[in-house]
C-alpha cells in the first residue's frame, strides 16, 4: 500500500544528448524536488546549470547505490520528494537506480516515471527493423569468449535484439555477432543519437563488422547495435538441437568430409550434445540434402 503522507520517487529521463530532449515536467520536478540522486553529480551539474536549477544532489551509482539507499529511502518517508536521474536517458536502463527503486517500492513510497529519451527505443525507431517485438539486452561481456557464449544462446531468439556496446568494442562484438548469427543477419549500428554527428548504420553484420574495422568514425561516440530476429528456417535449426543452432554448424562441415555416423559423434563432443541427438539431426540434414 502507497503511504500518501510520505514523500515519493521521481525516475526522471535526461537527454541522451540533445539537451532540448528536456521536458518541460522533467524539468519541473529537478527544479521542485528537495534533491537529486545523480549517477555523476558533475556531469548532472551541467544539465542543471544550463536549466538554471539549482536543487542539490547527491550522488548515487553502482559503487554506492546500496550504502546510500537507506537514507534515500528514510528522507522521502519523512516527506521528500527525490528525483533520480542517470549520466543520460532513462535511469535503470543500463545506468544505476534499480536498487533504489525497488527499496522505495518496497517502503510503500509512490514511484512515479517521468518519461523521456532512452537510447535503446530511439535506436530501435530508426533501424528499419522489425518493432513489434523486441528484447533489450544491454552490455554484452567484455571479453569475447563470454561474449560469443552468450550470443550463440541468442542465435535462435525470434525478436529485434538491442545492445549497448562501447566504441572500442563495437567492430569485435559486430564481428562475433556475424560469426554466431550469420554474416547475413540484418542489423543497424546507431551512433551519437540526437547529437550533431549522428550516424545510422544500415547492412549485414559482415557488412557493419567491415565498415568498423575500416571507418574511424563508426567506432565513436555512444553506440546502440539493433539486429533482427532469427527467421523461421534459423530458429527451426536451432530447435532441432535446442543449443542454438551449435550443432548445425557443427554438422554441415564434418557431413561433408566424413561418414555420417563420425561426423555426429565429433559434432556431438563439438556441441555439447548427446550422440543419438547429433545423430538424429545428421539424418535430417542428409535427407535435405537429397
Amino acid at each position: 500500500m502507497i503511504n500518501s503522507s510520505a514523500g515519493r520517487l521521481y525516475v526522471v529521463a535526461t537527454p541522451i544528448g540533445n539537451l532540448g530532449d528536456l521536458s518541460a515536467r522533467a524539468r519541473d520536478i529537478l527544479q521542485s524536488s528537495a534533491l537529486i540522486a545523480a549517477e555523476d553529480t558533475r556531469h548532472t551539474g551541467a544539465l542543471l546549470k544550463h536549466c538554471g536549477i539549482h536543487t542539490p544532489m547527491v550522488s548515487l551509482h553502482e559503487h554506492n547505490e546500496l550504502e546510500r539507499t537507506p537514507d534515500l529511502v528514510a528522507r522521502m518517508r519523512a516527506g521528500a520528494a527525490i528525483a533520480l536521474v542517470s549520466d543520460a536517458g532513462t535511469p535503470g536502463i543500463s545506468d544505476p537506480g534499480f536498487g533504489l527503486v525497488r527499496a522505495a517500492a518496497a517502503a510503500g513510497l509512490a514511484v512515479t516515471a517521468i518519461p523521456g529519451p532512452c537510447a535503446a527505443v530511439a535506436a530501435l525507431s530508426i533501424a528499419a527493423l522489425p518493432t513489434d517485438r523486441f528484447c533489450f539486452e544491454g552490455f554484452l561481456p567484455a571479453r569475447s569468449a563470454a561474449r560469443r557464449a552468450r550470443l550463440e544462446e541468442l542465435a535462435s531468439e525470434p525478436r529485434t535484439l538491442v545492445f549497448y556496446e562501447s566504441p572500442h568494442r563495437v567492430h569485435g562484438m559486430l564481428e562475433d555477432c556475424a560469426g554466431s548469427f550469420g554474416p547475413t543477419r540484418l542489423a543497424a549500428v546507431a551512433r551519437e543519437i540526437t547529437k550533431l554527428h549522428e550516424t545510422v548504420y544500415h547492412g549485414s553484420l559482415e557488412e557493419l563488422a567491415r565498415r568498423a574495422g575500416a571507418e574511424a568514425d563508426f567506432s565513436r561516440g555512444e553506440i546502440v547495435v539493433v539486429i533482427a530476429g532469427a527467421p523461421p528456417a534459423e530458429r527451426a535449426a536451432a530447435g532441432a538441437d535446442g543449443h542454438g543452432g551449435a550443432l548445425d554448424r557443427a554438422l554441415k562441415p564434418l557431413l561433408a568430409e566424413l561418414p555420417l555416423k563420425q561426423a555426429a559423434r565429433l559434432a556431438a563432443l563439438i556441441a555439447a550434445v548427446r550422440d543419438n541427438e547429433a545423430y538424429r539431426r545428421a539424418l535430417e540434414l542428409k535427407q535435405q540434402a537429397t
